[in-house]
Formats: structure tokens, C-alpha cells, sequence
């Protein structure tokens, strides 16, 4: 499951688009969920590419529905407690909790931006893999310590789950996660044992990258060239989303 997401960022039906490209519309649609002041902006943000993601990247939507559910059942639980804590006119009272018609809205408001912005941020982690994205980084100018350091944090998390996959597995055919006494008793172990293991693993990588003489600086490969028919379609989004949030925010203003 560690491999899940950046198996399909290499595999899906968006790969041959280029990541500048797909970054720009993920940001876009991010700053424009957080500039609407209605629902309307960060659900139609959410159905577009919510829609690109399953239709043209070819995720498949069970996975898909899995992950955007774990930000929006935060995201309900936190517009919970704004709608009932929120002042305003109550619409409805239980004991000395309150529902109002502002705290209502608020949470409505909460819920639609996390979902829009949960799209652009699986739009991008779905369809571009982060060795585009270092590249991307590295091509805009960003300072070379930090694309590098950002490679090697993100590589040494995978080595970190695989020597816990590694262990769990074990531990596992060994029946160490049979009782609840045992569960406790082997996860305590497999706490113990990760860093040290992972530590160990993590100096045999570096010698390795020394050995291919590793001078401070990852090769990356060219970013997809951005096509023409790709970039109208991304403009003809990007004015959609615009114009729908210019009026939005005039029938707020008026």
C-alpha cells in the first residue's frame, strides 16, 4: 500500500502530460477554493477534476472515493463543532448546543473547500510523479539544497516502510498480532527495532550512492513537453473556474 500512490502517478492516462502544466492547475484550483466565499467554486473545482482524475487518468474511483474520504470525514467533524459553536439565530436547540443559520453555512463553507482542495491535491499526487516534480522545482530556480534534501527525505520514507513492512510480516507468520496482549507486545517491538534497522539500511544506501559517485546533485530526467491541445484544455478550465468565482463574489458584494 506504500507504493500505491506513486504507482499510479507513473501509471496513469495523464503521464504524458506535462507536470508544469498539472502543478499550475492544481494550484489555481487550490487559490480559488480558498477565495470563494460560497460552495459553489470548490464543488464545481472538485467535480472537474475529481472527473479527470477517474475518467482520463483512469484512477480507479473505489481508491479514489477511499482517500478523499479520510480528509473529509475530518473535515465534517470539524464543521461539526463550527456550526454548533458558531453565533447567530438558532434554527434549532438541543440542550445547550445550538444550530444556526450562520454556523450552518460556515460548515457547509468548511466542508466543500476541504473537498476542492483534496481534489487539486490528489490531482497532482494521482497524475505526476515526484521525480517531475523535483524537476519542476530544480527548473524554477528552487535552491539545489533543498530539491536534494526533498529526494533523499522522500526516498528514505519508503525504506522506513518497507523495514516495517518487512517486520510486520514476520511478526505476523510468527502469530505475533493473535491476542491483543501480543499485538501490544509486538508492536512495542517492532517501535524498538524499526530505527535501528532502518538506520542500518539507510547507511548501506548512502554507501551505494557514494559508490556511484555521488557528488551532492540527483540526475532527473526532462519534464513531457507541454502540447498545445493539452494547454487549451487546461485554459478553457481555468476561465471556466474564473468566471465562476467573479460571480460568485459580485452576488456576494451585491
Amino acid at each position: 500500500m506504500h507504493r500505491l500512490l506513486d504507482d499510479y502517478a507513473h501509471e496513469n492516462g495523464l503521464r504524458d502530460v506535462s507536470p508544469k502544466l498539472k502543478l499550475a492547475i492544481g494550484a489555481f484550483s487550490i487559490i480559488a477554493c480558498i477565495a470563494s466565499p460560497t460552495p459553489a467554486v470548490p464543488l464545481a473545482v472538485s467535480t472537474c477534476l475529481s472527473a479527470a482524475v477517474i475518467a482520463l487518468a483512469r484512477i480507479p474511483w473505489r481508491m479514489y472515493i477511499g482517500l478523499t474520504a479520510i480528509p473529509l470525514s475530518f473535515a465534517l467533524l470539524s464543521a461539526t463543532v463550527v456550526a454548533l459553536l458558531s453565533p447567530g439565530e438558532p434554527l434549532m436547540s438541543i440542550g445547550a448546543l445550538r444550530l444556526s443559520h450562520e454556523g450552518l453555512w460556515l460548515g457547509v463553507l468548511l466542508v466543500s473547500r476541504t473537498i476542492g482542495g483534496a481534489s487539486s491535491l490528489f490531482f497532482i499526487a494521482l497524475t505526476t510523479p515526484m521525480s517531475e516534480i523535483f524537476a519542476v522545482l530544480r527548473s524554477m530556480g528552487a535552491p539545489e539544497a533543498l530539491v536534494e534534501l526533498s529526494m533523499l527525505i522522500y526516498r528514505y520514507i519508503f525504506v522506513l516502510l518497507e523495514e516495517a513492512m518487512m517486520v510486520h510480516s514476520a511478526q505476523e507468520m510468527r502469530m505475533g498480532y493473535s491476542s491483543v496482549r501480543r499485538s501490544i507486545s509486538s508492536f512495542a517491538m517492532l517501535a524498538s527495532v524499526l530505527f535501528i534497522r532502518a538506520w542500518e539500511r539507510g547507511e548501506k544506501l548512502m554507501l551505494a550512492m557514494d559508490s556511484r559517485c555521488y557528488n551532492g546533485m540527483m540526475p532527473l530526467g526532462e519534464c513531457n513537453a507541454l502540447r498545445t491541445h493539452h494547454l487549451v484544455v487546461s485554459v478553457i478550465y481555468i476561465l471556466s473556474i474564473t468566471a465562476l468565482l467573479l460571480v460568485v463574489i459580485r452576488g456576494g458584494s451585491a
